[in-house]
C-alpha cells in the first residue's frame, strides 16, 4: 500500500542502488509519487530485464493517471563492487535533473549458509557488495552533495541482523553492522555540510533475498510468531520510513541514526 501522494518530496532529486527489486523498487516508486525525480541502478542482468520493463511501466501508469504530480525515473545498468557505476550514477542524475538531494545504498545481496562451509567467494562477495559497495556508492553521492552546498540526506539499507546474530548470516551479519557504522561515522564527518547520514534496519521482509525462509512454512510461521504486529514485512513498509529519513522537513535534525522497520521483532527477542 502506498502513501497519500501529499508531495513530500516534490521538485527533489534522488538516486538508489538495487532499485528494480524489492525494498530498493518500493522505495524509489514511493520517492516518485511523492514528486522525487529518481535515478534507478539495477544489475543489467537479462534475466531481471522483466522487472525493469515493469518498474518503468508502473511509473508510466502513475503519470498517466495524473492524480497529482510524480517525478521522473531514470535507469542505469551497472555493477555497485565497481567504483564508476556509483560515479556514474550520481553523474547521469545531476545531468539529467541539475542535484542530488537524496542518495540510497540499497543494494545488497544474501544467501543462508552454514558457518563452517562458507567458500571464500560468498564472504568476499559478501563484503564486496555489501560492505564496499555502499561505501562506494555513499562515496560518491557525498561528493556530489558538498559541491552543491546544500547539504542532503544519504540513507543506507542496513538490517535488524547488525544487532543481533544469526546461525546461517555468519558472512551477512557483520556486513550489515558496518553499513550502520559507516553511517555513523559519516554523519559526524558530513555534518558540517548539513549532509544527514542515516540507517535503516528492516526486519524480515518478503523479497527475493528472504525466498528461502518464505517457502518454508514452517520457519515462515515461527518469524511471524517473533513479530509482535504478527506478519512478515512488504517492501512497502520500508517506503515511509525511507521518505521520512529522505525529508528535511520531516528529519531535518535526524542524523546518525538507526532506524528500527521490524514490526518489533527486535525488541522481542529474549
Amino acid at each position: 500500500m502506498s502513501l497519500p501522494a501529499w508531495n513530500i518530496l516534490r521538485g527533489k532529486t534522488a538516486a538508489i542502488t538495487g532499485g528494480t527489486t524489492g525494498i530498493g523498487r518500493a522505495i524509489a516508486l514511493e520517492f516518485i509519487r511523492q514528486g522525487c525525480n529518481v535515478a534507478i541502478n539495477h544489475l543489467g542482468l537479462p534475466k531481471d530485464e522483466h522487472l525493469r520493463h515493469s518498474l518503468l511501466q508502473e511509473v508510466e501508469s502513475s503519470h498517466r493517471k495524473g492524480t497529482s504530480p510524480v517525478g521522473e525515473v531514470l535507469e542505469i545498468a551497472g555493477d555497485v563492487t565497481v567504483p564508476e557505476t556509483s560515479t556514474g550514477l550520481v553523474e547521469e542524475a545531476v545531468k539529467r535533473w541539475g542535484k542530488l538531494d537524496v542518495f540510497v545504498s540499497n543494494a545488497g545481496v544474501f544467501r543462508q549458509a552454514e558457518f563452517l562451509e562458507i567458500e571464500s567467494s560468498l564472504l568476499n562477495q559478501s563484503l564486496d557488495v555489501n560492505v564496499k559497495g555502499t561505501f562506494y556508492s555513499c562515496q560518491a553521492a557525498a561528493r556530489q552533495m558538498v559541491s552543491q552546498g546544500n547539504g542532503g540526506s544519504i540513507i543506507s539499507i542496513s538490517s535488524v541482523s547488525a544487532l543481533v546474530g544469526g546461525g546461517l548470516q555468519t558472512h551477512y551479519t557483520p556486513t550489515k553492522a558496518a553499513v550502520l557504522s559507516l553511517m555513523q561515522s559519516m554523519a559526524i564527518s558530513l555534518g558540517k555540510h548539513k549532509i544527514r547520514c542515516n540507517a535503516l534496519l528492516p526486519g524480515t521482509i518478503n523479497t527475493q533475498l528472504a525466498d528461502h525462509d518464505m517457502k518454508n512454512p514452517t520457519k515462515k510461521a515461527y518469524l511471524e510468531a517473533r513479530i509482535p504486529l504478527g506478519r512478515i514485512g512488504d517492501p512497502e513498509d520500508m517506503a515511509g520510513p525511507a521518505v521520512f529519513l529522505a525529508s528535511e522537513h520531516m528529519s531535518r535534525y535526524v542524523n546518525g541514526s538507526g532506524l528500527l522497520a521490524d514490526g518489533g521483532m527486535f525488541c522481542n527477542l529474549q
